[in-house]
């Protein structure tokens, strides 16, 4: 019965559309005052304001700020213009960019919507422009979101370790290791996908070329006066493959590597189309110019690992160093925009904090109640197969990620199956490691997804028709995660290597 109130109370709240933290923090207080009555509830404001002082956790407001200021400097730009500079001739060379600007920027923000949010208005008409649909790019930038809270410094992985404490401690820095493996497949099953999907891209290559046979033909008509062009546009009546730019628009210089310049790698939405490498030259300047924000990673996980910063203090550093950067190296800031940059990230860790205040309360329900030793009682009588418990508990996590934001999640579910876990014998580190790939797959899926809907507005499409498009993105995911929960290794590999 008591398990009935809590979980049918928050269930009821959350299907009445109550946000998350009310649902959780009101269905705990039922829950108390069921069991002990009014005077139980004293301690609860102690309990919730305990779990947001913890020194640990400190260290996520200042990820935030720092990526912040990182998102509203030009920083993501300039990793969209390296990427494209070293591998935009290549085939589905769009595509590898997108994974590699949202690896680069994962390490920076911690955070799949800011992820997606940063890089999506460059990119999704990049996708778009090099023919592929628009359900599709904004599908591609959605799930390489996803790596936001995989990739180190992660957010995720920073509830983690504070709330399965209670059971076993595993250090941050650990955890920070265990994800790079993991995100680094998460980011090549999307390529992958990006890369085969039958799409209209090839039928807009086809019509390019008729186009480009067509209009040399012209041009070679001695009254015409022009010379052959570089290149044509595809003459696709789809509705949602964006033209490509025609050659008059682009400059023969695109056909040209000797005449290239930076100005033909991208700075803004329009990413130009082009099958030649670019100069040395270009891709130096290009690096040089994406320097400070790939110094950021260094600094973050450089100093936790080579022990000069705790996750908190470098945390700190991160965020003065963004400053920096932004107001007087790459001059995107400006002083009167420190206010807006320190209330965005005020309201986001606000947000967040009260959602562990609540979550905390909701685990020390489950605690106190002896739920958790019912839950886990309950799992463990169902079969004698460690396989199928890991599976149901993968799956009943993909179905809270519907709903429910991995840091929510993490506080419901960590005192529910981690001891399960723990007696199957798998290590902390692969539980931290499979549970946060799996609800970061909640990033992208119906109804919730939040890197799906910020995708699906910057490409001006209805959430149904990128819901169509984040499929076969979604099985790839699906794929590594059952990779990460059965194969140990992949998770523990580099931090043993480093000795963590």
């Amino acid at each position: 019965m008591l398990e009935l109130v809590l979980f049918g109370s928050f269930l009821l709240l959350l299907f009445l559309g109550v946000p998350v933290a009310f649902s959780m923090g009101i269905s705990s207080v039922v829950t108390i005052l069921y069991m002990q009555g009014v005077n139980a509830l004293f301690p609860s404001s102690g309990i919730m304001y305990a779990s947001m002082a913890s020194e640990t956790l400190l260290a996520i407001p200042f990820f935030i700020l720092a990526g912040v200021i990182m998102e509203l400097t030009g920083i993501s730009a300039r990793l969209i213009e390296l990427a494209d500079a070293c591998f935009g001739h290549r085939k589905s060379g769009i595509a590898l960019t997108t994974i590699l600007a949202a690896l680069v920027f994962s390490s920076i923000s911690g955070s799949g919507p800011a992820t997606v949010a940063a890089l999506g208005g460059i990119l999704i008409p990049a996708l778009a422009k090099h023919g592929y649909k628009k359900r599709h790019a904004a599908a591609l930038v959605a799930s390489a979101g996803e790596m936001g809270i995989v990739i180190p410094p992660s957010i995720a992985f920073i509830v983690f370790a504070v709330v399965a404490s209670d059971y076993e401690r595993i250090s941050i820095g650990r955890l920070f290791a265990a994800g790079v493996v993991p995100g680094l497949c998460m980011g090549l099953a999307f390529y992958l996908v990006a890369r085969f999907l039958p799409r209209e891209m090839e039928q807009a290559k086809a019509s390019a070329k008729l186009h480009a046979a067509h209009a040399l033909g012209r041009r070679k008509d001695p009254a015409d006066g022009s010379t052959p062009d570089a290149g044509g546009a595809p003459s696709s009546t789809l509705d949602d493959v964006a033209p490509r730019q025609v050659a008059s628009d682009a400059g023969p210089e695109h056909a040209n590597p000797a005449t290239m310049t930076l100005a033909d790698i991208p700075h803004d939405a329009s990413i130009q189309i082009r099958t030649t490498r670019a100069p040395a030259r270009v891709i130096r300047k290009a690096l040089v110019r994406a320097i400070p924000g790939l110094m950021m990673p260094f600094i973050i996980l450089g100093g936790i690992y080579g022990g000069v910063f705790t996750p908190t203090e470098s945390a700190a550093v991160a965020a003065v160093y963004a400053l920096v950067i932004g107001l007087f190296v790459m001059r995107d800031l400006k002083l009167a925009d420190v206010y807006k940059i320190f209330a965005t990230a005020g309201v986001q860790a606000a947000r967040i904090m009260f959602i562990i205040a609540t979550a905390t309360l909701f685990a020390y329900v489950i605690t106190k109640y002896q739920i958790a030793e019912t839950v886990a009682e309950g799992l463990l009588s169902l079969t004698t197969s460690t396989v199928i418990l890991v599976l149901l508990i993968n799956l009943v996590l993909l179905i809270a990620g519907m709903f429910l934001d991995a840091i929510s999640a993490f506080y419901l579910f960590i005192p529910l199956f981690v001891p399960v876990l723990l007696e199957l014998g798998m290590d902390m580190t692969t539980i931290g490691v499979f549970m946060t790939v799996n609800l970061a797959l909640g990033l992208v899926t119906p109804p919730v997804g939040i890197d799906l809907f910020v995708a699906a507005g910057i490409a001006k499409i209805p959430f149904g028709e990128a819901i169509k498009g984040i499929w076969p993105f979604f099985l790839a995911g699906l794929g590594v995660l059952m990779l990460v929960t059965f194969v140990p290794a992949l998770s523990n590999f580099l931090p043993d290597l480093l000795g963590l």
